[in-house]
């Protein structure tokens, strides 16, 4: 945490390599949520670029206030995607289907662990999370494709923990009964 906050100290100095290493590290993650979110590679691509420019516009104004650097960067990409969506609602533009998605390679490896054991495809489980809440799926997203912990969660979506927790729980309870639904499996 400290070599953290040093590299954010530097990258507010105008380092560019500080910046550069916070890129690096933080990448992977915002871009993985960002795709699950949009379903879109290409649109997932520019808008982890456009996080990553707005971060380094606005890294002056970052205060570390206990949390990590992510949940500052997540809450840039969470803002971003709504805005995405806010954009494409007013162009009308059709979404892809699951199949689509599957063929572009859009989805993310990181399933939630429950599922994960049981195996299910990528294209199961994002058809599965289509049927959650909207808050449901942006848990879903951060907590398993972002990697946040329940703080970080609740930081970027400006809930409480107790809150996060709930929505996780649900949405875990609701992906379990339809995936063993289309598995033709008995509820247990």
């Amino acid at each position: 945490m400290q070599r953290e906050e040093e590299l954010v100290r530097r990258a507010q100095m105008r380092d560019p390599a500080a910046f550069g290493q916070l890129y690096e590290e933080h990448f992977d993650r915002i871009y993985r949520y960002i795709v699950l979110r949009v379903r879109n590679q290409a649109d997932a691509e520019d808008l982890t670029q456009q996080v990553f420019l707005k971060a380094l516009e606005h890294i002056g104004s970052y205060r570390h206030r206990g949390m990590p650097f992510a949940s500052w960067l997540f809450r840039i990409a969470h803002n971003q995607v709504v805005d995405h969506w806010k954009k494409k609602s007013r162009e009308k533009v059709k979404l892809l289907t699951q199949d689509e998605m599957a063929e572009a390679g859009a989805l993310s490896g990181d399933d939630p662990a429950d599922l994960a054991e049981r195996k299910v495809g990528l294209e199961q489980l994002a058809a599965a999370c289509e049927r959650l809440s909207d808050g449901q799926r942006e848990v879903i997203s951060l907590r398993f494709a972002g990697g946040l912990s329940v703080a970080e969660t609740a930081k970027v979506m400006g809930k409480r923990e107790g809150a996060v927790k709930v929505l996780q729980h649900a949405a875990l309870k609701k992906l379990r009964v339809i995936v063993r639904a289309e598995d033709g499996e008995a509820d247990v």
